[in-house]
């Protein structure tokens, strides 16, 4: 059995926690992030990890940083045989990766190093990447750099969303860890070298990244709505009103675009969507979202606010 020290936030990391927590292990304290102010009231919500270990009772430590000797002290207080750290969000300083007997390990939502940084899966999915995966690493102290201790394969397919390959790789991380640290227990693990050159960085997603580029063509612009979604949602704008866009299609005829109607120009409107000219080809927007609305099909929302989608109409 090992003692196990458990840093993560987000509810990627809190069903890793949960898996754990269904083994012979002993998870002896948690360290997520600090209660962070989120929805419309913007009232202070802990993460998905802390509601996790409370309702467990297990001791959660909240710091803002970890790079200071009162963390440092703590740590080697509790004496972890290891630190499981899965989308905690904190840099661990390596004054703290040296502190358990068999280190650190980080549990990563890419194929290591196609995607280092702090949205692989969304990079993926942009990137047009046909596959992603689950890599666990023996942590250092350069970012998602470690020795691989396991990774397993996952396909992502032309109707995955970030959502669904998140869902996909949590099932998928949740058990690999179980099987990596019966290796490392019993020091049958054989820890492999990243290949530096295949290495990738994915930047963090920002909301403004979401809006809509009319003159990116329709198969990058398919992409990056279901990159999106669930967050941050691409969205565009029509009569000075924000659309969140949550599903559309490719026509056949991609390589067609109409030459000469700008970008971002309705052409039609039919049963199945409104379809808008892009730099490269033609999409069909399905499923949107006014502001303040729930999400609803283009024709629904057509009915209510036909004067806005006419053909010719152009959305920025």
């Amino acid at each position: 059995m090992l003692r196990i020290i458990f840093a993560g936030t987000s509810e990627f990391a809190a069903i890793h926690l949960k898996n754990i927590l269904t083994s012979k292990h002993q998870i002896i304290a948690v360290f997520t992030q600090p209660d962070r102010p989120a929805g419309r009231g913007q009232k202070l919500t802990a993460s998905p990890v802390k509601i996790l270990a409370k309702n467990e009772n297990i001791p959660i430590f909240q710091p803002e940083i970890l790079d200071c000797e009162d963390i440092k002290i703590k740590i080697s207080t509790l004496s972890p045989d290891i630190i499981i750290v899965v989308a905690y969000g904190l840099i661990i300083p390596s004054n703290i990766l040296a502190i358990p007997r068999l280190g650190c390990i980080n549990v990563h939502a890419s194929l290591l190093p196609r995607w280092r940084g702090a949205a692989p899966i969304q990079r993926a999915i942009l990137a047009g990447d046909t596959e992603t995966g689950i890599t666990i690493i023996q942590m250092n102290e350069k970012l998602d750099s470690g020795d691989v201790l396991y990774q397993i394969k996952c396909d992502i397919s032309l109707h995955d969303t970030s959502l669904t390959i998140h869902e996909k790789l949590a099932k998928l991380g949740s058990h690999g860890l179980i099987n990596t640290l019966l290796k490392l227990s019993n020091g049958t693990m054989y820890p492999k070298k990243q290949n530096e050159t295949l290495a990738n960085y994915a930047k963090k997603i920002n909301k403004e990244e979401a809006k809509i580029n009319w003159n990116f063509s329709a198969k990058q612009l398919e992409r990056c709505v279901r990159a999106f979604n669930p967050w941050p949602i691409s969205f565009f704008y029509v009569n000075n009103q924000l659309i969140k866009v949550w599903k559309v299609s490719l026509l056949n005829n991609q390589l067609i675009n109409l030459k000469p109607l700008k970008p971002g120009t309705i052409i039609r409107i039919t049963h199945n969507g409104i379809q808008v000219n892009t730099t490269r080809g033609i999409i069909n927007l399905i499923t949107l979202q006014p502001s303040g609305k729930k999400q609803m099909s283009a024709r629904d929302l057509i009915n209510s606010r036909y004067e806005w989608f006419k053909p010719g109409t152009e959305l920025r």
